[in-house]
């Protein structure tokens, strides 16, 4: 990201600044982070609407959202989401 900020700066003949907040977090603060920012309501539009799944699996519904399940991004969310809710 700092090599694309760079080239897009240069490119552009001025400065310019990309913002990556999640790159630095981990998946339950991720989560955490959505509670904070807009409560159960945000989360739950998080869960129904959005998924990271590399088969793009939107048959299987699990707690967490959408996905196959068995993918390491299916994984990695699954794992974020139950760090994020203690179980």
């Amino acid at each position: 990201m700092k090599a694309m900020q760079l080239a897009l700066s240069l490119g552009l003949d001025r400065r310019l600044v990309i913002e990556t907040p999640l790159m630095w977090i981990d998946k339950a603060a991720t989560w955490a982070m959505a509670h904070r920012l807009g409560g159960e309501a945000l989360v739950d539009l998080i869960v129904e609407h959005t998924h990271t799944c590399y088969q793009g699996d939107r048959t299987h519904r699990h707690a967490w959202g959408y996905g196959c399940g068995n993918c390491p991004a299916c994984v990695l969310r699954q794992k974020g989401w139950e760090q994020y809710r203690g179980t």
